[in-house]
């Protein structure tokens, strides 16, 4: 292979990397998603959750229209949505978390937690691109901030503990799995950053 075509392969390479101009802004994603967060978790306190749901919803499809792949990303919404629906069912069957709305099928997760999931899978791509190829950081990165995201869920009354430090401790653990395990999904489904 001649240095001409190493320096096109690097070219390529780098161009599926990193985004198209005119690509989704990371700072502005952690604006709209941090809002849908709240937006969601306030809305399911109060037993009005479909105006978070709704707002996850219209976040989903204007993620879709800024991207040059939206199959892609859709495909790891509906992966996320599937993950986070197995295992925060997992969580309210064992009963180390408790919904006090929500919920229609005993023992499964409530419906507006996994609009959250699809609000999370918007962003891997995204504004937690640079974590995709850092397992152990991502790992650790969700086990500190997994569970203190249901901390101030709970804190807004949308979710409750009856065993605070087991709920944690489970918390911790499964976001430290779960985070890797959603950048490699992005990795494979990844709708933002590719060729031209």
């Amino acid at each position: 292979m001649s240095s001409g075509d190493l320096h096109q392969a690097a070219n390529a390479n780098a161009d599926a990397r990193t985004p198209r101009a005119g690509a989704p802004k990371a700072w502005l994603y952690f604006i709209v998603c941090q809002a849908g967060w709240m937006v969601c978790v306030m809305s399911a306190a109060h037993g009005l959750a479909w105006i978070g749901v709704l707002f996850v919803m219209a976040t989903v499809v204007w993620h879709a229209s800024q991207v040059p792949a939206p199959a892609q990303e859709l495909k790891l919404v509906a992966a996320a949505v599937l993950i986070g629906a197995v295992w925060e069912s997992v969580l309210v069957e064992t009963g180390l978390l408790v919904y006090p709305n929500g919920v229609l099928i005993s023992g499964t997760a409530p419906w507006w937690l996994l609009a959250l999931w699809a609000l999370f899978a918007v962003q891997f791509n995204v504004v937690f691109g640079w974590l995709k190829h850092r397992p152990l950081l991502a790992a650790l990165l969700g086990a500190l901030a997994g569970p203190l995201s249901f901390r101030a869920g709970a804190a807004l009354g949308a979710v409750r503990f009856p065993d605070p430090m087991l709920a944690f401790a489970a918390l911790g653990a499964g976001w430290a799995v779960l985070m890797p395990v959603m950048l490699a999904l992005a990795r494979r489904w990844d709708g933002v950053h590719v060729a031209d």
